[in-house]
């Protein structure tokens, strides 16, 4: 069955919600391309020999041979210094990898090969930017890196009974538990039209935040023949990697509303088993290919697109572990893309782009996660050097007009700078509090202080930028109205962890003079406040994403803010908690945990409504009484958006 037999227009997918926006086939194309293109790192030590000797900026024209100063004191323009700076950072880069540990498949040099290939290209490179299909065969179940697509639907899609052997014989009487219709992925056409359903519902909807892969690339790339090889093509045209496929079908099922999912979901509880059997048959496969083993640019992305596939509750034995995170953060580091002298050696733009979007998602999300389930974050800030999202904004050229605008380039910048900002906040204090002297002693005083005082400075240098803007209008769509409440809501909940991180271990003071008690207890009732606030902004946020029914299309973004929100709110008896409730209701659409969650805080908010907050330690005494009280400080739906869609900006409490 050929790709061109399944050509869908926009709006061909089994998704739909009325009034919701999603975005097209262009729009989705554009949005990688945003992602991928944004303006290279600013050029260093390119001032000519002269220049630099007088210490002053070298200013060429384009098309000139020498720059302005040469040119009226008729120097010779010469860039010795450049080149040998350039040589020897080169050089650098291809030292440095030489005790890369890869497979013998993907690493063709042998030990007593130079380190430098032809054209200066370190072979270590080429071998890891190569096909990834390319050397000795792993096997899982009969399904290998050679295997066609149908192939690898034929095991995604067996029956329930084949979990343990990914392999089936007779499949008919054991569909039963995915629903009346499962019977169906029998057919190996009906396989097809859903596996393309599948990954239309993946790009309409997870793309969107997480855009990783091509939409183009992809749909041309998705072979649906049956033969039993994949064809010979060409090396742009190059078959995609099984476990990639596996990733996207699993996460198209968690939102799809094709008919065979509804019909499993309405058999179930609402919830997929199917959906269920994808997640843990994509894992397998993917480890069975070792993708966390071996650093390559495609394990890379597969690797950061399992992590928030799985349940997110750390609890459970399929939960958050950062396994899948750290992987692709290992594959990266293998690959040194931390290095900007090594990203500078990937020729093809397309792989540099998508490695570095990579690096930084990967990056943020390493910080946070170690903050938010309290782990040591595997990346310093002195572990990369790419300043990728800090060009200058005079290098902005667009002369494509389908390209995204140097405007939205710098929209999208000057977000990844945000977040990095808040990113290394998160990443001090998470590794404050994975110290064991933390667990026995508290989080030193100066360290309070100083998380307040960086917290403050990034809310009044970023969050008016990247948060809900004001006079958004009702109508907005799916992707801003995500993008914007969750950078919105990132920054809020920061002060509500440091709440709960605070109330858990305490705060050390070694002086115990008045004044220093005296600071505690300030710094106590100053986070509490702040958390107090921020909760109220997630809560009204989480509404009108809940109104909304964005939050059942959400990939793990907004999930633990709403948790950590409705906890403090539930803990005081404040009635705006049954917004963080509802959202998590609906978050469970997709990730059956958020279920749990919402049940914990309603019965906390029940004990709190009897007896008064409750359940505080180390931070009982900031507690007000009449904090759960309805002030006229609550913040609602209608607060943040003045009941007609318009927000008035940061309506939290100045402190």
């Amino acid at each position: 069955m050929q790709n061109g037999d399944h050509v869908r227009n926009d709006n061909s997918h089994s998704f739909s919600h009325p009034g919701l926006i999603l975005p097209t086939q262009s729009v989705q194309n554009q949005i990688h391309e945003l992602a991928k293109t944004l303006p290279p790192p600013r050029k260093q030590n390119t001032a000519c020999d002269a220049c630099r000797s007088r210490k002053v900026k070298c200013n060429r024209l384009p098309g000139e041979e020498k720059c302005q100063h040469c040119l009226s004191k008729n120097y010779p323009c010469t860039h010795f210094v450049q080149q040998a700076t350039s040589e020897k950072k080169r050089n650098a880069a291809a030292r440095r990898p030489r005790n890369i540990s890869t497979s013998s498949s993907t690493s063709p040099v042998s030990a007593s090969s130079s380190p430098i290939a032809e054209h200066n290209t370190p072979p270590w490179l080429k071998a890891t930017f190569g096909p990834w299909n390319s050397g000795r065969l792993q096997t899982y179940g009969g399904v290998n890196m050679q295997s066609t697509t149908p192939t690898l639907l034929h095991h995604l899609f067996a029956a329930p009974e084949s979990d343990s052997t990914f392999t089936f014989k007779s499949r008919s009487p054991s569909y039963a538990t995915w629903g009346d219709m499962a019977s169906k992925l029998e057919d190996e056409a009906f396989r097809a039209e859903f596996a393309l359903d599948l990954v239309e519902v993946y790009f309409q909807i997870v793309h969107t935040r997480l855009p990783l892969l091509n939409p183009l690339q992809f749909r041309a790339r998705l072979n649906l023949q049956a033969t039993q090889q994949r064809p010979v093509i060409a090396k742009q045209d190059e078959p995609l990697h099984p476990a990639l496929i596996a990733t996207v079908l699993a996460w198209g099922a968690k939102f799809s509303e094709h008919p065979l999912l509804v019909a499993d979901r309405e058999r179930n509880g609402g919830q997929s088993l199917l959906a269920k059997a994808l997640i843990n048959r994509t894992r397998e496969l993917a480890e069975s290919l070792k993708v966390h083993r071996i650093p390559n640019p495609h394990h890379v992305v597969i690797s950061l697109l399992i992590e928030p596939l799985q349940c997110q509750d750390p609890r459970h034995d399929n939960g958050f572990h950062g396994f899948w995170l750290t992987s692709g953060i290992r594959n990266l580091l293998g690959l040194q893309i931390n290095h900007k002298s090594v990203m500078g050696l990937i020729k093809d733009p397309e792989a540099r782009g998508t490695m570095i979007f990579a690096w930084w998602m990967a990056c943020l999300s390493d910080a946070f996660s170690s903050f938010y389930y309290r782990r040591k974050p595997m990346l310093d800030d002195d572990d990369y050097d790419i300043d990728f999202y800090t060009a200058d904004q005079n290098t902005q050229e667009t002369t494509d007009p389908t390209a995204p605008s140097p405007r939205e380039q710098l929209e999208f910048l000057g977000y990844y700078r945000a977040a990095h900002a808040l990113a290394r906040i998160s990443r001090t204090i998470a590794r404050q509090l994975w110290r064991p002297s933390t667990d026995q002693d508290g989080i030193p005083l100066d360290s309070v202080l100083s998380y307040i005082s960086d917290l403050s400075k990034w809310r009044d240098a970023h969050l008016s930028k990247v948060g809900v803007p004001p006079n958004l209008e009702a109508n907005w769509d799916f992707v801003s109205a995500v993008s914007a409440c969750a950078s919105d809501a990132q920054y809020h909940v920061t002060w509500v962890a440091l709440f709960f991180a605070m109330d858990e271990f305490g705060i050390r003071d070694d002086a115990f003079t008045p004044s220093n008690i005296n600071q505690v207890e300030t710094a106590k009732r100053k986070v509490m406040e702040e958390a107090l606030q921020a909760s109220l902004r997630i809560a009204a946020l989480a509404g009108v994403l809940t109104s909304n029914g964005y939050l059942k299309l959400d990939p793990a973004v907004m999930h633990v803010s709403c948790i950590n929100a409705g906890n403090l709110l539930a803990r005081l008896g404040r009635p705006e908690v049954f917004q963080c409730i509802k959202a998590l209701e609906q978050y469970s659409y997709a990730y059956e945990e958020t279920k749990e969650h919402a049940q914990e805080i309603s019965r906390e908010y029940e004990i709190a409504v009897l007896k008064g907050p409750n359940n505080f330690q180390e931070m009982a005494s900031a507690i007000n009484p009449s904090s759960r009280a309805f002030h006229a400080d609550t913040m609602s739906v209608d607060a943040l958006t003045n009941g007609n869609g318009k927000h008035h900006g940061n309506t939290y409490m100045s402190i």
